[in-house]
């Protein structure tokens, strides 16, 4: 009898187990990186309504993170806000609120930066997600896609971004690309060829916010 027991309390773990990592394979996380330098910031706007949509649309046990890029962006301090939302609605709800708040507040105060570290930002959201253990990981990058690295700032070295959705959104048109529209595409060549290399499972460029924002996210 002792014995049926114990194999009993062996499966019941072992199933136990299985069911919390299967919840997570279940889950989303997203990591969004706002760009915070030049005259970008004056974007600020655009991006709350970016944050308000995944905010409404993500689900209890899913993870958010919002963070700044600016001239060193890989750094914990730039994370503005992250959660992982509670399995009881009301209590993600209430999450929701608070993260709306302090995302408010970010707004508010934002500066622009001199410098736009988008690859520390991507190295940053990389290492979030994956400790999130969620089955589907998305980064989203609301900024014109131009890099500017500071002096001494070191970014040219292969980057892993294993397992991850990759979304560019809002990439405006700088005046270079006006007078030459094959920068702007070049630019975006470019970055897709870098993030596909690093592993990404999917590379998706969003401008026209009102009408695809349902693109942002993986459908499940």
């Amino acid at each position: 009898m002792k014995r049926l027991l114990l194999i009993c309390f062996v499966l019941f773990g072992t199933f136990f187990v299985s069911a919390c990592g299967d919840s997570r394979m279940h889950s989303q996380a997203v990591y969004m990186l706002v760009d915070t330098s030049g005259t970008y910031t004056l974007e600020v706007n655009k991006a709350l309504k970016i944050i308000n949509y995944l905010l409404a649309t993500l689900n209890p046990g899913d993870s958010l993170a919002v963070a700044k890029v600016e001239t060193r962006s890989f750094t914990e301090k730039d994370i503005v806000a992250k959660v992982t939302f509670d399995k009881r609605p009301s209590q993600a709800t209430q999450q929701k609120r608070a993260f709306k708040t302090k995302i408010e507040e970010f707004a508010k105060g934002v500066h622009g930066s001199a410098y736009t570290d988008i690859t520390g930002g991507l190295i940053q959201g990389a290492e979030y997600l994956n400790e999130t253990k969620a089955g589907i990981k998305t980064i989203v990058i609301f900024s014109d896609m131009q890099e500017e690295l500071g002096k001494g700032t070191v970014r040219d070295f292969p980057i892993k971004l294993d397992g991850i959705r990759i979304v560019a959104l809002n990439v405006t048109k700088l005046r270079t690309d006006n007078a030459d529209p094959r920068i702007y595409l070049d630019r975006l060549v470019l970055w897709e060829a870098r993030v596909r290399k690093a592993g990404a499972t999917e590379w998706v460029v969003v401008n026209d916010l009102e009408n695809n924002m349902e693109s942002i996210l993986n459908t499940r």
